[in-house]
């Protein structure tokens, strides 16, 4: 069982923005004028396009990556404080990790764009780590598109008797169209959750077949992963 974090489970845009823009200057030396999406996309990612937009012609290697992403988790604690203030933990999402853990044999972990520190802090800042073992998740700190991280995990979380899980029995839930078309090139079901601005017909143009309107109802959740596994 695979979770997005922000925009699903949890909101910190405001306080992410600010880190990336004090990590972007720091490495680079110019000002982080011009944003981009974060949906879908890892922090390794969205970097290179943040030197594109704000034209800044850097070498795009591995060491300046690795320069940024330090920084970046430096410039995110420094801000911990910030995160409860100017944050906020989406409605059911602590009920509805709960929920879902009570199924048998049910692995739960994230899919995030974030480094694994940052998205570790912004997760036990809420406590909704609890349910979720995070030491096989998906993180920002590489250099790969999520669907590949998605692949990753499907094929080295191991189930009962130790084997992978199925392509049919993973399941990724996320608000993001992105995330959608990443959970069908990476072998996982898609559930899509209307937390954020995408309409539902988007998420269900990207690959959707459920779609929910929100955490609220964690039965409601149970029975959308039932449905999503059942064959």
């Amino acid at each position: 069982m695979l979770w997005n974090i922000d925009l699903t489970l949890l909101d910190v845009g405001q306080v992410m923005r600010a880190a990336y823009a004090e990590a972007f200057e720091k490495v680079t030396g110019e000002p982080l004028v011009y944003l981009t999406s974060a949906a879908g996309r890892t922090d390794s990612e969205m970097f290179f396009e943040f030197c594109a937009r704000n034209y800044v012609e850097l070498e795009p290697d591995n060491e300046v990556l690795g320069d940024f992403l330090a920084a970046l988790e430096t410039a995110f604690a420094a801000r911990h404080d910030q995160l409860l203030s100017k944050g906020r933990v989406m409605p059911g999402a602590a009920a509805s990790l709960a929920a879902v853990a009570s199924f048998p044999d049910t692995v739960q972990t994230v899919v995030s764009g974030s480094t694994r520190a940052n998205a570790t802090a912004k997760l036990v800042a809420f406590g909704l780590d609890t349910h979720l073992n995070l030491a096989v998740g998906g993180f920002g700190s590489v250099n790969y598109p999520k669907s590949s991280l998605i692949q990753s995990i499907r094929l080295h979380a191991t189930g009962e008797g130790g084997r992978a899980y199925a392509e049919e029995e993973t399941v990724f839930i996320t608000g993001s169209a992105p995330d959608v078309r990443a959970a069908m090139i990476g072998g996982a079901i898609p559930i899509a959750v209307l937390n954020g601005s995408t309409t539902e017909g988007q998420l269900r143009e990207a690959g959707a077949q459920i779609v929910l309107p929100d955490l609220s109802d964690p039965r409601a959740v149970m029975t959308a992963v039932h449905q999503a596994t059942a064959g």
